[in-house]
């Protein structure tokens, strides 16, 4: 008899050609997956974000395979194997039909079970939203979407404000404050990070003033949202959570989340487990809806 630990692969890196244009992620493999969670890093970070090879608590690979979930970190476009072509990627249809052509390759003729849940941190929500707004998202079990909004905490007001092209002054404030929420080893974020493509800056400057209201309308699917309760760069009152419950007006479900004890880098504080668990309730709720809507309609 097979162990569960047997169904599991080790961490692959794998890269797979899109027109030309070469997509690389991060893959934890199960062989009979519940479902396929599709991880998407934020701004100037890598797919490495979501898994410290030192700190296997902390990884969503880990803790997504261990539930019987596959898990695929994406490089997203203009990141990672694909650094060199993000001058091509300034259109958000692009970068969407390049998310999707690679998780379809990357995962070739592997099973997806009951199919795909996205998770988003930061800018990487951007891309998220865009990808189950999209006429193909209507398909996906759901979306997570960590460390995005629409108002920004008075701090980061303060830091962001004022600033000139180019990194901030009081960024790394911003992003691993309080310092006592996260290992040591992981603040800077030095094992995954890199170079924002260009385009990023513009993608950033419209997300939380108007593209992501206007986008979030055409989201059909379960949406859950969350931030650490110590996010210095959204608001986490109440009246700013409820206004992002708020945009996806045409989805079927939507949840809001505080997680306690956490700064802006969720999956990589010291309550990255707690959040990650969070996250693959909901992503298991979503299945299990899946294969009960299945039924319903005699999908088997």
């Amino acid at each position: 008899m097979t162990s569960p630990v047997e169904e599991v692969t080790p961490v692959e890196s794998r890269v797979a050609e899109v027109g030309g244009v070469p997509m690389s992620a991060l893959v934890r493999e199960v062989r009979d997956p519940r479902a396929v969670l599709v991880a998407l890093h934020g701004g100037a970070a890598t797919s490495p974000y979501f898994h410290h090879p030192g700190l296997p608590r902390l990884s969503l690979l880990e803790a997504g395979a261990a539930l019987g979930f596959t898990v695929l970190a994406l490089d997203r476009p203009g990141y990672g194997r694909s650094a060199p072509f993000a001058e091509g990627m300034r259109s958000p249809e692009r970068r969407v039909d390049l998310a999707y052509a690679a998780i379809d390759l990357l995962l070739g003729d592997r099973p997806r079970g009951a199919g795909v849940f996205v998770l988003a941190h930061s800018a990487g929500c951007e891309l998220a939203v865009r990808m189950a707004a999209d006429e193909r998202g209507h398909s996906l079990l759901g979306i997570e979407l960590a460390g995005t909004g629409c108002r920004f905490h008075p701090t980061a007001q303060r830091i962001l404000g004022g600033a000139r092209p180019g990194r901030p002054t009081g960024l790394q404030r911003l992003l691993w404050e309080p310092a006592e929420l996260y290992p040591a080893e992981v603040i800077g974020g030095a094992h995954f990070a890199a170079s924002a493509p260009a385009y990023e800056s513009d993608v950033v400057a419209r997300w939380a003033p108007r593209d992501f209201a206007l986008t979030a309308t055409d989201v059909r699917v379960p949406v859950q949202y969350t931030l650490g309760d110590h996010d210095l760069v959204w608001r986490t009152d109440p009246e700013a959570m409820a206004d992002i419950a708020g945009l996806f007006t045409a989805a079927p479900r939507v949840v809001v989340n505080l997680q306690a004890n956490s700064g802006h880098n969720l999956s990589t504080g010291l309550t990255a487990a707690a959040y990650h668990l969070r996250a693959l309730s909901f992503v298991e709720e979503c299945v299990v809806a899946r294969q009960e809507s299945r039924r319903g309609t005699g999908g088997g």
